[in-house]
């Protein structure tokens, strides 16, 4: 052992003989959000195999959370465990194929991550561009589709970035009338979408690195074929590998590492569905007015309009004379508390309050405009 030990180049890492120690923080930023004991319990139990047919019952139950989330009885509808940005590129990656002209609606960095995806896979790419803080009216997007005439059109509902809640109503009915001349075969929802793709870990309070998404069917109840750019991906492929394990109910999956990952998470996704079906049936939850929290409604610095307000996600000027890092810093070392600055076209001029699942309470917004306050007299 001595001898073994005088061989290695690189010694064992004395940090990782100190017990883990991990902060309680009260996470109102953009995500993730708190979770809460009962789904951290859920998702500490000892795993099954990923192939293991209570497993396969844990992702059908999974599956029809979504499909009363999003009121959709669609069986393209499935839950993975991956980043945002995993979640738009399997999205984008199984409706384009090279040389396919692509509509990407950017009012935020969300928007201009999704076209530049879409730039790496090959596809033209046009953009329908509005200033941070906006929407997009349906002429907007009316006139870009006759203009472009693409066969995707992106748009990001809830742009994290800015606080702005993008109406959808219509939109789907926009873009089947401009590609095929007539409505839509089958909705998700009410809304004609293609598809929708969420990050679950905001939102829902899960296990972090999670999404969902929801195909609409073409014909048929086991949704689009994939194209064959999409056959040619290993991991993000809607090809015979995901549907086998999340339509046609075949135990199957990626990879062993995958399909563990996922089973790891999958019953803490579960209790979380259960959860939210429980918030459904509760009062609404809290909202906070941006002008609240510095003491005026000019403490909205994008001027994001009434109708289209992010619910989730607040955001307010850093005030003159103030540097957003050091606010945030004061927050996190003197409150506990996480409050994320800017994103993209954003840096450097808000912050971003989030309120999401189970931190969405009275109280958590008595507590962060009472922390916020002590930031501005003190940094």
């Amino acid at each position: 052992r001595a001898m073994a030990t005088r061989l290695l180049r690189v010694p064992p890492p004395e940090e990782l003989l100190r017990p883990l120690a991990v902060p309680e923080r009260l996470l109102l930023g953009p995500g993730p959000s708190n979770v809460p004991r009962r789904i951290q319990a859920a998702g500490g139990r000892q795993i099954l195999g990923h192939m293991h047919a209570e497993m396969l019952q844990v992702m059908d139950e999974i599956k029809a959370g979504i499909q009363y989330a999003f009121q959709t009885r669609n069986r393209l509808t499935l839950a993975i465990s991956g980043s945002g940005h995993s979640a738009m590129e399997a999205a984008l990656l199984n409706l384009l194929e090279q040389g396919d002209t692509v509509l990407v609606a950017i009012n935020g960095i969300w928007g201009q991550r999704a076209a530049d995806i879409a730039r790496r896979l090959g596809a033209n790419v046009c953009e329908l561009l509005k200033p941070p803080g906006k929407y997009f009216t349906p002429q907007d997007i009316e006139q870009g589709l006759v203009q472009h005439r693409p066969l995707v059109l992106f748009i990001t509902h809830g742009e994290s970035s800015t606080g702005v809640l993008q109406p959808l109503e219509g939109l789907g009915q926009l873009c089947h009338r401009s590609v095929r001349g007539g409505p839509p075969e089958v909705t998700t929802g009410d809304l004609g979408l293609g598809v929708y793709v969420c990050w679950a870990f905001l939102w829902l309070c899960c296990a972090g690195g999670s999404w969902c998404q929801v195909w609409r069917a073409r014909g048929s109840d086991t949704g689009p074929t994939a194209p064959s750019c999409a056959r040619g991906c290993w991991t993000w492929g809607l090809s015979s590998l995901w549907r086998r394990r999340w339509v046609q109910d075949k135990p199957t999956t990626t990879t062993t590492e995958q399909g563990q990952r996922e089973d790891t998470a999958l019953c803490s996704w579960r209790c979380a569905w259960a959860a939210f079906d429980a918030r459904e049936k509760s009062p609404p939850s809290v909202m906070l007015c941006p002008g609240s929290v510095l003491g005026s409604p000019g403490a909205v610095g994008l001027k994001v309009p009434q109708q289209a307000r992010l619910p989730t996600i607040t955001t307010v000027r850093v005030p003159e004379g103030y540097n957003w890092k050091d606010i945030i810093a004061f927050l996190m070392e003197n409150h506990g508390m996480e409050v994320a600055g800017g994103l993209g076209p954003t840096v450097g001029k808000v912050l971003r309050i989030g309120l999401m699942g189970c931190n969405s309470t009275g109280d958590n917004v008595d507590r962060v405009l009472r922390a916020l306050q002590d930031a501005l007299k003190r940094c």
